[in-house]
């Protein structure tokens, strides 16, 4: 695999995710608005790069989504995880109050005291030491799954754009 080929998703995977660092943009607004831009933005920087011909072939459009989705996943738990580090708190710290009336007015019974007792166990982690490793290891796969899929369809969306782009010159 050529560095020149990967390096858009890399650059555009990098910026996304520190833009989703901010407080307030996280969430929908990532997986909805920057996840699929950034995606987008891959492609067309890949196009200008390699002065690649389009028409791209919906194999380019999933590669560059899926690998611009994967590295943002990976800077994103990266860069909460050194924040959390420092500030000993984190969105999910804060909002575990809430979860935990929420859940409870579910009624799960049994299942409710295992996983309130997992989640209180990482948050207390979290304020202690600023780190839980179970915590982590959620937060960084949901962020694959959840930013892979978001950033293939980004990349397909990018496709439609580039290759739409190409037949009107």
């Amino acid at each position: 695999m050529k560095q020149t080929k990967i390096l858009p998703a890399l650059v555009c995977g990098f910026g996304a995710a520190v833009i989703t660092t901010f407080p307030g943009l996280k969430g929908p607004v990532t997986c909805c608005l920057f996840v699929p831009l950034a995606a987008v933005l891959s492609l067309i920087v890949h196009q200008k790069m390699n002065q690649a011909e389009a028409p791209f072939k919906t194999g380019t459009a999933i590669f560059f989504g899926f690998f611009t989705g994967l590295f943002i996943a990976l800077f994103s738990t990266f860069f909460d995880t050194i924040i959390t580090l420092i500030t000993h708190t984190n969105e999910f710290v804060e909002s575990l109050p809430q979860t935990e009336s929420m859940m409870k007015e579910l009624n799960f019974g049994q299942i409710y005291k295992e996983v309130v007792g997992v989640l209180k166990s990482m948050a207390n982690e979290i304020r202690n030491t600023g780190f839980s490793f179970m915590y982590t290891l959620i937060m960084f796969f949901s962020n694959i799954v959840i930013d892979s899929v978001s950033g293939i369809i980004g990349g397909l969306l990018g496709l439609l754009i580039v290759n739409r782009n190409t037949k009107q010159k």
